[in-house]
């Protein structure tokens, strides 16, 4: 029996409406009515047209860029949610903002990532679901449940259905020392061997230079991370890869697409053959290109609010 809400209710903000339609359809579900406005100096007003009183609230937003923007949206309907009685606000962050400054870095550094927790408890979430967190353990930063989804469940097989027929050939690189646990997750599940681009910068001002530690010649190789912003070092490392490691092709995967500043000029002109985002962030048409390859979260996204629903176990889903 679950005691958490009599019903499930899916409400959507601005920045992500396409996978919260696509979520409440795989439920089996409409979206919940609501209407999130800016007003003309920047003030966001929220209105809830339908009752949420005892039910289990999902707020699908991701806080991308306008990051801030985003995040306030997030805010404002979870204080709505809870002002209108909502048995259990949950807050499903498919793309978590601000989790890169999640320790001090140097000297009077913030930790946003632990501010944005705190925001998010005190404006009424009762439980977080996000995906690919940069650091899993900004979970810790949080005083309630989180929910954290990963998405090499959803990329490992795209590529190994597509290098079924030379599975032998395949490589999976890590393009820095801190996705190594990711990369060699993915290489599990398409049972391929892994290889570590090591970068470092000899002195100031001198450019990195790229070792390849592991053997991809000949090979073709899958770049695993968790986002790519700029694309400034997946570029550079796919070109290494080609370069001082001698592999055939190389193509790249990420949960969060973030394409920020250069990165679609620098995808489009590197040696890249093809990357993969799932859509956690919304890819405008700006940012379309023909390397690129979307693939839908909403599936998974689906089950695990089912599953906290349901009070069943989110440990078994990709098992």
């Amino acid at each position: 029996m679950n005691f958490h809400g009599k019903d499930i209710k899916i409400f959507t903000a601005n920045s992500n409406p396409a996978v919260a339609k696509q979520i409440a359809s795989a439920l089996g579900l409409s979206l919940g009515k609501s209407e999130v406005k800016h007003f003309s100096d920047g003030e966001i007003a929220v209105s809830i047209n339908e009752s949420v009183r005892g039910s289990d609230v999902f707020i699908v937003q991701s806080t991308c860029a306008p990051v801030n923007s985003n995040l306030m949206e997030l805010l404002i309907m979870m204080d709505a949610m809870k002002r209108a009685s909502a048995g259990r606000i949950t807050a499903v962050i498919p793309y978590f903002g601000y989790a890169r400054q999640d320790r001090k870095a140097k000297a009077r550094d913030p930790i946003s990532a632990k501010l944005v927790a705190d925001i998010l408890t005190t404006a009424g979430a009762d439980r977080v679901l996000t995906m690919d967190l940069h650091a899993a353990q900004i979970q810790g930063f949080f005083n309630i449940p989180v929910d954290h989804l990963l998405g090499v469940p959803i990329l490992a097989p795209y590529f190994g259905s597509k290098f079924a027929d030379c599975k032998d050939d395949i490589v999976v690189v890590s393009p820095d020392l801190g996705s190594v646990t990711r990369a060699r997750n993915f290489a599990q599940r398409i049972d391929a061997p892994i290889a570590i681009v090591d970068k470092r910068r000899q002195r100031a001002n001198v450019s990195e230079v790229m070792n390849i530690i592991g053997d991809v010649k000949d090979k073709k190789v899958i770049i695993v991370d968790d986002m790519i912003d700029t694309a400034g070092t997946l570029c550079n490392a796919a070109a290494a890869i080609v370069e001082k490691g001698g592999a055939k092709e190389v193509s790249a995967c990420a949960t969060h697409g973030v394409l920020s500043g250069p990165a679609i000029e620098r995808i489009n002109n590197s040696v890249l053959k093809e990357v993969v985002l799932l859509d956690t962030i919304p890819l405008p048409e700006s940012k379309q290109s023909k390397k690129i390859t979307m693939l839908p979260v909403a599936p998974v996204f689906a089950e695990a609010i089912e599953r906290i629903y349901e009070d069943k176990p989110m440990s078994t889903m990709f098992n």
